[in-house]
This record gives structure tokens, sequence and C-alpha cells, in this order.
């Protein structure tokens, strides 16, 4: 298997192709500007049938060794058979690699201020919803 590339985004990596109307939907709500100020997600899409079925562990042993970012979004099995969609988020930069999963409309919140170190990876799941699910802030009004 291939080498992850290191892109000038952070990456949204697809790992499951069992539904291609899911992976236009979850694309499609990632691209739309979110919020008052018109947030959009910069994100670069990698969908190629060879990660298909990619495990966490395989896809952290694929990243190159300088890859240029401090986390990596997974359209895995578990999100496209979701009906909201809910994203895998893993942290790059602690050596247990934590995890998260978010709904694709709050995408650009997460990349926005992760990209940037504006809030923690620990602020995302500590406000997860109790299905383990990040929906958005409480009191947020794109929620």
């Amino acid at each position: 298997m291939k080498t992850i590339p290191n892109t000038e985004n952070v990456l949204i990596l697809r790992t499951d192709f069992s539904d291609q109307a899911a992976w236009v939907d979850i694309c499609s709500e990632i691209r739309k500007p979110v919020g008052v100020l018109h947030f959009l997600a910069y994100v670069d899409y990698l969908n190629d049938v060879e990660y298909a079925d990619l495990t966490k562990e395989q896809l952290l042993k694929l990243l190159p060794r300088n890859y240029d970012h401090r986390f990596i979004i997974v359209a895995d099995r578990a999100a496209m058979g979701h009906p909201e969609h809910p994203l895998l988020i893993i942290d790059l930069l602690d050596k247990s690699s934590r995890e998260f999963r978010a709904v694709p409309s709050q995408i650009q919140g997460i990349q926005n201020n992760l990209s940037i170190a504006n809030i923690d990876f620990d602020d995302f799941t500590n406000a997860m919803d109790e299905d383990g699910v990040f929906r958005g802030f409480p009191g947020d009004p794109l929620r």
C-alpha cells in the first residue's frame, strides 16, 4: 500500500467505498461555509480505493515521517453507515493517537481551530455527546 501523501490542507481520507451517495453528502456538507463569518474547511480529499478498509493502525504506519498536519479525518465504514456520517478525527501529535467522531457540519470549526491550536483536541473530546459524537459546543447556535 502506498504512503499517505503530504497535502497542503488537512486530509480527509476515504477508507469505505460502500456508499457513493454518503461520500457525496459528506463532501458537500464539509464544503458549506458555516456561521456568521462563513468559515470554510481547508481540507483535501483522498478518494482512492487503494486505502479501502484501512485500519487506524495501518493508517498511522502509512503516514510519512514529515507529515505536516496535527490530525487526519477519516471517512470510514462507521461514518458511511451512520445517518449523520460521523467522521473519525485522529490526533497525530499524541502518541496514543486519541480520536473522536464529529458530524460533517462541524469539520469547518474543527479544522480551523485544531490547525492553529486555538482549541485543544481535549476541548472537542470533552464536548462530545453521550454517544461519542461531537455535534458542536453547548450553546453554539450552529448546533
